[in-house]
C-alpha cells in the first residue's frame, strides 16, 4: 500500500504541448476509423441488434459495474486513486485498434466496425456519466471505511469531461460520418493513408509517451501489472461470457470480448491530464499509471487473444494437451 500511494506523488512528463499533441492525435484517429464507418452500421444495429445490444450492455453497463466491483474488494489494497484509474479506463469507450484485432481474430468485422461507431457516439455522454457514478459512489464508500484517510476530495465535472469527449470523439467521427456518406470517391482515395498514418501516429505518440516516462514505468509498473492484467482479462472475459450467455456466435463472441476488453486508454490519459477536469494539486499520479499501462498492456493481450483465435495449429495443440491431461487423469 505504500508504494501505491507513492503512485499518486509521481508527475508523468506531459507538457501542455504534449498533451495538445496527444488530443489532436487522438481526434485524427478517430477521424481515421469513422472514414471506415457507413450508415449503414448504424442500421445494422437496429435490424439485426441482438450481437450489438449485448456490447453495448458489455462495455457501459457490465464493465463499469464489475470494476466497481473489482475496486471496492480491493479497498484495502489499492489507494483511492487507482481504483478512479481503473474506473475511468472502464468508463472509456472501445480502443481505436478493436476492429484491426476483431479482423486478426477471425472475428465478426462488421460487428466490430458498428460496436466502435455506436459506443463512440454513445460515449460522449456515456463515459461520463459512468465515471461520475461509479467514482462518487466508490469515493462514498471510502470515506465510510478504514482507507477514508486516503481519500481526496475529488469534484467529477460532469460538463466539462462531455466537452472533452465530444471534441475528441464526436467531432471527429460526425465528420468522417458526412465526408463517407457524400463524397465516398474521395473517402476511397484517403481512407487508407489517412488509416496507415493514424496508426504510425497513435504508436508513435505511445512510443514517445514512454521513452519520457520510462524511468516511472520501470519504477513503478511491477505494483500495477497485476492489476491491469486482472482487470484486462475481466473485461475479455466479460464481453465473451455474454457472448455466450445471449447463444451468440462464436465470431460475435470474440468481437465481444476485444471490444470490451480493448478500451481507449489514451482518451483516459487526455481526461486525466485536463485541469479543468482534475486539477494537478491533486495529485493522481496512480490515476495516470493504470491508464498509461493499460494502453500497452491491452494492445499485448488483445494481439495475444488474436493469435490464439487464429491460429488453427496453436488451438489444435492444446485441444492434444488437454486431451493428455485427460487421459493421464483418467
Amino acid at each position: 500500500m505504500n508504494a501505491l500511494e507513492a503512485l499518486d506523488h509521481v508527475r508523468l512528463n506531459f507538457s501542455p504541448a504534449s498533451l495538445h499533441i496527444l488530443n489532436l492525435t487522438l481526434a485524427f484517429v478517430m477521424f481515421g476509423v469513422a472514414l471506415n464507418i457507413k450508415v449503414s452500421h448504424f442500421k445494422d444495429i437496429f435490424f439485426k441488434p441482438k450481437s450489438a445490444l449485448v456490447g453495448i450492455f458489455s462495455q457501459f453497463i457490465a464493465l463499469p459495474f464489475l470494476t466497481f466491483i473489482l475496486v471496492v474488494l480491493l479497498k484495502d489494497y489499492i489507494t483511492p486513486t487507482i481504483g478512479l484509474g481503473m474506473i475511468l479506463v472502464a468508463a472509456c469507450p472501445g480502443g481505436n485498434i478493436s476492429n484491426f484485432i476483431s479482423s486478426l481474430a477471425k472475428g465478426n468485422a462488421a460487428l466490430s466496425v458498428s460496436l466502435t461507431a455506436f459506443a463512440t457516439l454513445m460515449a460522449v455522454i456515456m463515459t461520463p456519466v459512468n465515471f461520475a457514478f461509479w467514482g462518487k459512489l466508490y469515493t462514498g464508500i471510502l470515506e465510510k471505511s478504514s482507507a477514508s484517510q486516503l481519500v481526496r476530495p475529488i469534484n467529477i465535472d460532469f460538463w466539462q469531461m462531455f466537452q472533452t469527449v465530444f471534441i475528441i470523439l464526436g467531432i471527429p467521427l460526425i465528420l468522417g460520418l458526412i465526408i463517407n456518406h457524400y463524397w465516398p470517391s474521395l473517402t476511397k482515395k484517403i481512407i487508407k493513408p489517412i488509416k496507415n498514418l493514424s496508426i504510425l501516429a497513435f504508436l508513435a505518440i505511445v512510443v514517445f509517451a514512454f521513452a519520457k516516462n520510462f524511468h516511472h514505468f520501470m519504477l513503478y509498473v511491477k505494483f500495477v501489472f497485476l492489476l491491469v492484467l486482472v482487470h484486462n482479462a475481466l473485461a475479455l472475459i466479460t464481453g465473451y461470457t455474454l457472448g455466450r450467455i445471449f447463444k451468440l456466435g462464436v465470431r460475435d463472441r470474440k468481437t465481444l470480448a476485444i471490444e470490451t476488453g480493448i478500451q481507449n486508454s489514451g482518451l483516459a490519459l487526455v481526461l486525466i491530464f485536463n485541469p479543468k477536469i482534475f486539477p494537478p494539486e491533486l495529485e493522481l499520479g496512480g490515476m495516470a499509471i493504470i491508464a498509461a499501462w493499460w494502453g500497452i498492456w491491452h494492445i499485448v493481450s488483445g494481439l495475444t487473444m488474436a493469435f490464439i483465435w487464429s491460429n488453427t495449429s496453436f488451438k489444435i495443440s492444446l485441444k492434444s494437451i488437454s486431451g493428455i491431461i485427460k487421459n493421464g487423469n483418467s
